[in-house]
């Protein structure tokens, strides 16, 4: 994998294959979609739901307060009740266990956003959606985290093709911020009054943002 990858086209030829055997008559292909937020999932799932029958994975131990954990997990189910899809769509919560996430970066802290703390973080999440996918029979797994500007499409995709080897089950490439996907998350937010966070949730990246707050303010 390198920064030339177009993972959109990759996507895009996944894609095709699954709609011209759903035409032939076979079954709609399951997906185990990793969900960081509402927002997030609001594209992919107006995206994906053509496709797949999809059940949603809010598995995201990075989260250090349980009052944000509980207003994404809120928000999350209230869309998925509320946008409309082709496909069946279904919601999961994974363990809440910080404790995990500051195992997985031990060593890492004083790094910064978009270094190897975040790929530490990254393949945490996206190791439990594989053994879950594969544990329960699903066709395919991925993550919604790459539709942010924030994240490094790169990384992402290089984890979930290592955890298709290593566990045996399809990993759908994406960048999801292609084809203005961050864009169209950002109108269905404002479509579905979603709460936006302005941090992705650990207490670092919270740090991090209220930084650069003071600082903007003192300039």
């Amino acid at each position: 994998m390198n920064s030339n990858t177009n993972f959109q086209k990759i996507m895009d030829e996944t894609l095709m294959v699954i709609e011209n055997e759903n035409e032939q008559g076979k079954d709609v292909p399951k997906l185990l979609l990793h969900s960081c937020c509402a927002p997030c999932s609001s594209y992919v799932l107006e995206y994906l739901t053509k496709y797949f029958e999809i059940t949603i994975l809010f598995y995201n131990p990075n989260i250090s307060e349980e009052t944000e954990y509980t207003k994404r997990v809120n928000e999350l189910k209230r869309l998925i009740n509320e946008i409309p899809v082709k496909h069946s769509v279904t919601f999961m919560e994974g363990e809440y266990s910080p404790q995990e996430y500051f195992r997985a970066i031990k060593g890492l802290e004083h790094l910064g956003e978009r270094s190897e703390r975040c790929y530490a973080c990254y393949k945490l999440r996206m190791d439990y959606t594989a053994r879950i996918a594969k544990k329960n029979g699903f066709d395919y797994f991925t993550t919604t985290l790459s539709i942010s500007p924030h994240k490094n499409a790169d990384w992402i995709n290089e984890i979930g093709q290592q955890l298709s080897d290593e566990y045996e089950i399809s990993y759908l490439y994406a960048d999801f911020k292609k084809k203005n996907g961050y864009k169209r998350s950002i109108e269905l937010s404002k479509e579905y009054h979603l709460y936006r966070q302005d941090f992705c949730g650990c207490v670092y990246s919270k740090a991090e943002e209220e930084k650069r707050k003071r600082e903007r303010l003192e300039q």
